[in-house]
């Protein structure tokens, strides 16, 4: 039986990472004990001190790790599909290599989004784990904190590797990470209950989509989800997905055959 297309892609992007697979599951690891260390246990003992009825009665790092979950999603999909991508069109030429055989533009774009994922579930269930270890955890549905949190990262990662397909030069990706990725990860609700955040500003993290990451993946650390408010985030994380897949097509189309 033939290979489908796309999963020779898939499998190009695999192959690479056998030779990085070490150092980037060490940085896996310790990301979230560091996290949850200093800021779960450390900075939590001191927020315990103050009351919790800010955070739903629940101490503070059981609040804060699933919201790190996802913001975990977050970094690891803006960084999987901004430099690679560019990587990929213009020092590497990866995609160019792959377009010469009888993959398309389709294929190439769909396998290392694929890819994307796969790093993605790593990501989330080792945090996962750590989570489980440091026992910030309050229902057996924080499973599918792990769907949620990758999905979440794909909201980022499908959109950005569109806009990756269209630059020269790294120039944006720095003002990225610096202007939209950091101040999401401070104010979408990953440190504290965005109600805390001036008026004004509420409404601007409502509609981040870390925002309902954190909020998804919360509820189900928590025991707290309903079927409506979840097929909320969901619908909107998957809406995101499919508009960056759309996007992504044209824009590597563009840039890859035209």
């Amino acid at each position: 039986m033939a290979t489908p297309l796309p999963l020779r892609s898939f499998m190009y992007w695999a192959y690479q990472y056998k030779r990085t697979w070490r150092a980037s599951l060490t940085t896996t690891f310790l990301n979230p004990v560091l996290f949850l260390a200093a800021m779960g246990v450390g900075l939590g003992s001191l927020v315990n001190k103050h009351g919790q009825s800010h955070l739903g009665g629940v101490k503070y790092l059981t609040f804060l790790a699933p919201g790190l979950l996802a913001a975990s999603a977050m970094q690891t999909a803006s960084t999987e599909s901004t430099f690679p991508v560019m990587g990929a069109i213009k020092w590497i030429r990866t995609y160019h290599a792959m377009l010469a055989t009888p993959l398309r533009v389709f294929d190439v774009l769909v396998g290392h989004l694929a890819w994307m994922a796969v790093r993605l579930v790593v990501v989330s269930t080792t945090f996962l784990i750590v989570m489980v270890a440091f026992g910030a955890t309050r229902s057996w549905e924080v499973v599918l904190a792990v769907p949620a949190a990758v999905l979440t990262g794909m909201a980022f990662a499908a959109p950005l590797a569109a806009f990756a397909a269209t630059q020269d030069n790294e120039t944006f990706f720095p003002a990225i990470f610096r202007f939209l990725v950091i101040p999401m990860f401070l104010f979408s609700g990953t440190f504290f209950p965005v109600s805390q955040l001036p008026a004004g500003l509420r409404p601007v993290a409502y509609v981040t989509p870390l925002w309902h990451g954190v909020d998804l993946c919360r509820k189900l650390a928590l025991g707290q989800a309903t079927v409506g408010g979840s097929l909320f985030h969901v619908a909107y994380l998957l809406a995101l997905v499919t508009a960056g897949v759309m996007a992504g097509l044209f824009t590597y189309r563009r840039r890859l055959v035209s």
